[in-house]
């Protein structure tokens, strides 16, 4: 079955608001700062994870107060669906890694499958550092590794099926301007 319009605003319309846009904005405005004081002198290459990360990316980069080289990776569990399956490499990041610091910006910790795996690809590129940044880190303990977290986190949300800010509902909603969370789950 083919979700339609209809079917998509219901979901947005019946949604809890867990986070409203201007507390993502402040989110983002305390990562930009953290990200700055930590790696102003570093020279470090930043990796947006596609499509999640997009939207974060964009606006983060305004905080980030130093050069800083972007590039854009691709890799999925999802593929528009609601549960994790198999890492899909989308895109590979084509730059030399060797002996750079790296910040890999994603939308969300969940498990954190995909997000260990990107971080272990750019280690084995010869990367001296990996760092990662995440707007949520959704709380409960089905971590990848136990004790996960991102290096820079804006906000922490509690474990329900999230959406809006660059996470999406069956490819929806990514453009939400706060965070959701889908009624019943």
């Amino acid at each position: 079955m083919t979700d339609t319009v209809a079917d998509m605003n219901q979901v947005l319309a019946e949604a809890d608001c867990l986070v409203n846009e201007q507390q993502v904005q402040a989110a983002i405005r305390n990562l930009g700062e953290a990200i700055t004081d930590r790696l102003k002198d570093s020279n470090p290459l930043l990796f947006c994870v596609m499509n999640g990360g997009l939207i974060l990316t964009g606006q983060l980069l305004t905080q980030l107060k130093f050069p800083v080289q972007a590039e854009y990776l691709h890799a999925t569990r999802y593929r528009q669906e609601t549960t994790g399956g198999i890492l899909e490499w989308k895109l590979r990041p084509d730059v030399d890694m060797q002996g750079r610091t790296i910040l890999i910006v994603d939308d969300i910790l969940d498990e954190g499958t995909t997000l260990c795996a990107i971080a272990d690809y750019c280690r084995a590129q010869g990367a001296a550092e990996v760092l990662t940044a995440v707007l949520v880190d959704k709380q409960h303990d089905r971590k990848a590794k136990p004790g996960l977290k991102a290096d820079f986190t804006g906000l922490d949300v509690e474990d329900r099926f999230l959406f809006g800010f660059g996470m999406d509902y069956k490819g929806y909603w990514r453009n939400a301007p706060g965070i959701y969370a889908v009624k019943g789950l």
